[in-house]
């Protein structure tokens, strides 16, 4: 389930009768957990709850129904539970149906509320639905049930009027909706006069059966239209003479309304209901837009992005030097005077802006240093300065542009209330304006320059209508030459295999300037690429773009920032990658880096990692600190490590393999096939410990082997499979079904493995030594009979770093490269004294493994609970390591990366590297 539907959920349960002997299950239930999960708490299966009326989920809650009055003690009784703390229960929940306690046992962070109240405090359980508690949510319920509401009326007009859900009319419902989200808001913060002007007169004026809705919701519109001076000759009702004259466009045009339906007509009535002068534009506009959305609707409420995570973006960007230049002017007026015209000349521009909420964020935040600059000017209750149409934007969906607007129509007027004072802000609200400045349309396709000129010397055009405003509007009269131009925005990601056509039609025109880029690159880089175009023409502007972490990554990393260097473009800064989360249940989030862009300078750059911040000369293609240097595929190792190669390919059609039963038969039962049976080792089987088996006969065996009629027939099934085979290479085989199609290399001695893709949450590389008899997959790599001190360089944090900088990530997993990760680990020269004790520390971590047979490697690298021996024995490999680098431990990763880096751009200098800032 998701924030809206618990929302809605634990509201209904709220409205019931209460049941004491029922809530603790109803309650359950509305956080989506399973009917049979449910019958099994009731019967007591799964039932371990202590305390008398009590009802526990193991990983969860323990609830419990108090005796009336009783809800403290009941909830005390709870937290001291034995059984709470060994079902590791995160929350305990009394009530007694009048009063509700409840408390988030790893925060200390409590609610007591009456009863009817407690869903105002959903947000507080949403942990419980796997979802992460976002702040802004906990604290304010309004944004969940306002898009929960008009969802709910959404749905019910498109099916009442199904024309309206075409792809020709959807508009017309999609500019409906804003009116509304506009009306309610209007009524709860006196821009309407009277007491909730708007849900009264629908009420008042409408049939109960709603058969006359559309006309009264239509006689408002079209009164909203209408000027005081035309309202005599407009024949308007008296009662709708009441609303005030808009204009902005927000009711310009068709006032035409759906047909309402007593259920659309009650949904209406109920989002009314809501307080909307609470609402929160930065996340409401992000939660709504999904109502839209036929394929988004089931994560209806998931969208909203964090206020810390957008701030990633912006406060590197431009506000942490808006909030330095404010500091540093102290109390002197000229000087706060000098920054506040600065701010008024700022252009903040997202061209893939969504619902608006960088926009609405940019500006808020900027509204408050003014009010800041106000104060110590003694000019608390002045005007604004900083106009809301210097935030622009462009956003494919007509929808999210149309709450866009509107979202920073509401900032603007939350802010003046808030910084000037209701009436001073109800004096400037309306008429709203009607320039342009949030533009619908494809933003690899127009013209950026066009819609966010540098200066205010372009076009003057005012449009007259706010909503459906002509892309030739777009230059609206700026008066604001010479201003700053800062472009931010979380263009949408999709990798270069999943694009769509139009998608890389779209990339090929981003891409004009360096084709090949357009064919492999991620979706997002797409806005890179138009941000080099821009800068061309403004050299001063600067960008910030929330990105997949795989563009700082493997081949595109070596791709994308050569191009970038050559177009006289550099990185400002960067949050190395982290994780972009919403509020999706069980959602791991998209991994990202943050990545500033700007024209080439001397300025000093930022590298920021979780809390801290590197200052240095330059950031890398790897997000590494002074170093451009880019690492390319090679064929051999620069360094002395041995020669990893691929495994084994057996392209069988499964028939060459046997699950350990099969295995354990056929050695048991058949003398001819047992020799040829052999382990198989892929990365599943390495890590986890999976026992599978293959059969690999040599090409002088084949004849011995088919002596074996379980073995014959099963070569019979791997030729017939063969035939069939596309690939003509794999046909050629057909005649040779005892032998695995690609033979990278056999190990006459023993073997050291790694696995293809492995987690990024253990602290080493997983990797084993094995003996020749096990047969290595294609799912791993394999250096043959090599030194033992080669398993100290794979195992060790050095590697782990590396790997997980210039290696591509799935996800977040590594995908490991021999020719990208291996061969190219930079290795000082090593002493023969050096690698007898790098061999002692390989021997010491098998050792230490051995000792907790038969715990797979998976379960002797979990983070938590790594036995201590095995940790000490990985520590002292590192530390042996890494005196052979610099003579001491390092300090951390990114002292790792540089002392790496370096070293690689030694090694390899001379060598045919491709020279910095050029492209490929």
């Amino acid at each position: 389930m998701n924030a809206v539907e618990i929302e809605q959920a634990l509201s209904d349960l709220a409205a019931q009768a209460f049941d004491g002997a029922e809530f603790p299950f109803q309650f359950l239930a509305a956080f989506g957990n399973k009917a049979t999960t449910i019958q099994r708490l009731r019967k007591g299966d799964s039932n371990a709850s202590d305390v008398p009326g009590g009802l526990l989920q193991r990983n969860h809650i323990h609830i419990a129904v108090a005796e009336p009055g009783e809800v403290g003690k009941t909830l005390t009784a709870l937290k001291a539970s034995l059984k709470t703390a060994q079902a590791k229960a995160k929350f305990i929940l009394a009530t007694d149906g009048a009063t509700l306690e409840a408390e988030e046992l790893a925060t200390g962070d409590a609610i007591a509320c009456e009863f009817p109240q407690f869903p105002d405090h959903f947000g507080f359980f949403l942990p419980l639905a796997g979802i992460s508690t976002i702040k802004e949510i906990k604290d304010n319920p309004i944004d969940v049930r306002a898009t929960g509401r008009l969802n709910k009326l959404y749905v019910e007009l498109l099916r009442e009027n199904p024309a309206w859900a075409s792809e020709k009319r959807r508009p017309d419902m999609n500019h409906f909706m804003a009116r509304l989200i506009f009306c309610f808001f209007a009524e709860d913060t006196d821009i309407f006069l009277g007491d909730s002007l708007f849900t009264t007169t629908v009420d008042r004026m409408s049939e109960r059966d709603g058969a006359n809705v559309h006309e009264v919701l239509e006689t408002i519109f079209r009164a909203m239209n209408t000027t005081t001076d035309a309202r005599a000759a407009a024949g308007l009702p008296r009662w709708a003479n009441e609303f005030p004259y808009v204009n902005g466009g927000l009711f310009s045009g068709s006032t035409e309304v759906p047909k309402f339906t007593r259920t659309a007509r009650s949904y209406l009535y109920q989002a009314g209901q809501l307080n909307w002068r609470e609402i929160n534009p930065d996340i409401f506009g992000s939660m709504i837009q999904a109502v839209a959305d036929d394929e988004e609707r089931g994560a209806l409420g998931m969208h909203y992005t964090s206020l810390p995570n957008i701030l990633k973006v912006l406060n590197p960007l431009f506000l942490d030097d808006l909030r330095a230049q404010l500091e540093s002017a102290g109390e002197n007026k000229i000087k706060l005077l000098n920054l506040r015209k600065r701010m008024a000349h700022i252009r903040v521009f997202d061209p893939a802006c969504g619902s608006g909420n960088f926009l609405v964020i940019a500006y808020k935040q900027m509204r408050e240093i003014e009010a800041q600059i106000n104060r110590l000017r003694g000019e608390a209750n002045l005007a604004s300065e900083i106009p809301i149409n210097n935030f622009r934007g462009i956003e494919l969906r007509d929808f999210p542009a149309e709450i866009a607007r509107l979202a920073l129509i509401i900032a603007e007027f939350q802010c003046d209330v808030l910084y000037r004072g209701q009436k001073e802000a109800l004096t400037d609200v309306l008429p709203l304006d009607s320039q342009n400045w949030i533009t619908c349309g494809n933003a690899l396709r127009l013209d950026w320059l066009a819609i966010c000129p540098p200066t205010g010397t372009g076009v003057k055009l005012v449009g007259d209508d706010l909503f459906n405003t002509p892309l030739d509007q777009a230059e609206i009269d700026f008066t604001n030459e010479g201003g700053e131009t800062y472009i931010c925005g979380n263009p949408p990601y999709r990798g270069s295999k999943w694009q769509t056509d139009e998608q890389k039609s779209d990339m090929v025109n981003a891409w004009a300037k360096h084709p090949k880029l357009a064919k492999t690159t991620d979706f997002v880089t797409g806005w890179f690429a138009r941000f080099f175009d821009y800068a061309d023409q403004e050299p001063n502007a600067v960008a910030a773009f929330v990105a997949t972490n795989s563009v700082c990554q493997g081949q595109q990393a070596i791709e994308v920032w050569p191009a970038a260097y050559q177009r006289g473009c550099e990185i400002r800064f960067a949050h190395s990658s982290f994780k972009w989360t919403n509020l999706a249940s069980n959602n791991a989030g998209v991994t990202v880096v943050i990545v500033g862009l700007g024209k080439t300078s001397t300025l000093t750059k930022r590298l920021y990692q979780d809390d801290l911040v590197k200052q240095c000369t330059a950031i890398g293609p790897y997000l590494v600190p002074d170093s451009l240097a880019y690492v390319e595929k090679v064929s051999s190792p620069i360094g002395e490590q041995s020669v990893m190669l691929f495994g084994n390919m057996p392209r069988d059609g499964g028939h060459l393999f046997l699950d350990s039963d099969e295995a354990a038969h056929i050695t048991a039962k058949d003398a001819v096939a047992m020799p040829f049976v052999k382990r198989f080792i892929g990365s599943d089987e390495l890590i986890n410990g999976r026992q599978r088996y293959c059969l690999w006969i040599e090409d002088d065996e084949a004849h011995a082997a088919s002596a074996s009629n379980f073995i014959a027939q099963r070569l019979k099934l791997v030729a017939e499979n063969r035939k069939k085979s596309e690939a003509e290479s794999t046909r050629a085989f057909a005649q040779r079904p005892h032998r695995f199609v690609q033979i990278a290399g056999v190990a006459r001695k023993h073997q050291i493995l790694v696995p293809g893709v492995s987690s990024e949450n253990r602290q080493y590389l997983p990797c084993d030594y094995l003996p020749a008899s096990c047969i290595a997959s294609n799912k791993c790599f394999a250096l043959y009979d090599a030194p033992l001190w080669n398993l100290a360089l794979i195992a060790s944090r050095l590697h782990w770093v590396w790997i997980g900088t210039v290696c591509v990530r799935l996800e977040m997993r590594f995908s490991y490269s021999n020719t990208l990760g291996w061969n190219t680990f930079p290795i000082p020269p090593l002493t023969e004294q050096n690698k007898a004790d790098l061999t002692a520390c390989a021997q010491e971590i098998l050792l230490a493994r051995e000792a907790h047979f038969p715990a797979t490697i998976a379960d002797l690298y979990e983070p938590d609970t790594m036995p201590d021996d095995l940790r000490r024995a990985h520590e002292k490999n590192d530390e042996t390591l890494e005196r052979i680098y610099i003579g001491r431990k390092f300090k951390n990763d990114t002292e790792r990366l540089e002392k790496l880096f370096d070293l690689y751009t030694k090694m390899t200098a001379g060598q045919g590297k491709p020279k910095k800032g050029k492209a490929k």
